[in-house]
């Protein structure tokens, strides 16, 4: 049933007869009803499916993040659909036909902020992780001010470990502690800045495989 939200001349919600109505992006919009193709999809049909599968069940947790920070978020694709995009065509490898993600190009963040320099993990009995890095607080647009978060991810227990603006980029290190159930567990891990304001962020950086202790 659709549902008439501003009268008669309004936009609606719903499917009618063949058409349905939708708000997208603030705008008020009608599509048809997809048809039910009769082929069965081919093999690239069925990877690109994976694909996506793949990225947006990975990219899920993180959509707080992308929709604040990955690109501009400007014309047709939002953040999340950016960040989607270019998961599946920049950080994923085919093995035996399979999709895999390539955690070394995945980004969390996406911007124009002045990155870490010689950002540095290391990890400590106790689920603790230490980043250290070099101040550059006054290369391009960086600020001493600037916050720092980190985040860690466990392909084996799906479980993504988020701690946002934990310290400053002035401070030089800074230090987490993981849940003790990711202990043992192999863990990849990326830190991003983003300004004081939360207006944009860098680049998020990729700081490898680790082994918590």
């Amino acid at each position: 049933m659709a549902t008439i939200k501003k009268g008669i001349l309004g936009g609606f919600s719903g499917k009618v007869g063949t058409v349905v109505g939708a708000n997208w992006r603030g705008k008020d919009i009608i599509r048809s009803l997809p048809k039910e193709s009769q082929k069965e999809p081919s093999e690239k049909q069925l990877l690109q499916q994976a694909k996506f599968k793949l990225a947006v069940a990975f990219l899920q947790p993180l959509k707080t993040i992308l929709s604040q920070y990955f690109g501009s978020g400007s014309g047709v694709k939002s953040r999340v659909n950016l960040a989607t995009s270019y998961t599946i065509n920049e950080a994923m490898q085919v093995v035996a036909g399979i999709p895999e993600l390539m955690y070394n190009k995945v980004l969390i963040t996406k911007g124009e902020l002045t990155g870490f320099q010689n950002a540095v993990l290391s990890t400590q009995v106790g689920g603790v992780l230490d980043l250290e890095w070099e101040d550059n607080s006054v290369q391009g647009n960086a600020s001493p001010s600037d916050q720092v978060s980190l985040v860690s991810y466990c392909k084996e227990l799906n479980d993504f470990q988020i701690f946002e603006g934990i310290v400053m980029r002035s401070d030089l290190m800074a230090s987490v502690t993981l849940p003790n159930f990711c202990i043992g567990k192999t863990i990849e891990v990326w830190a991003f800045l983003n300004t004081e304001k939360q207006t944009f962020a860098s680049n998020s950086f990729y700081l490898g495989e680790h082994t918590v202790l």
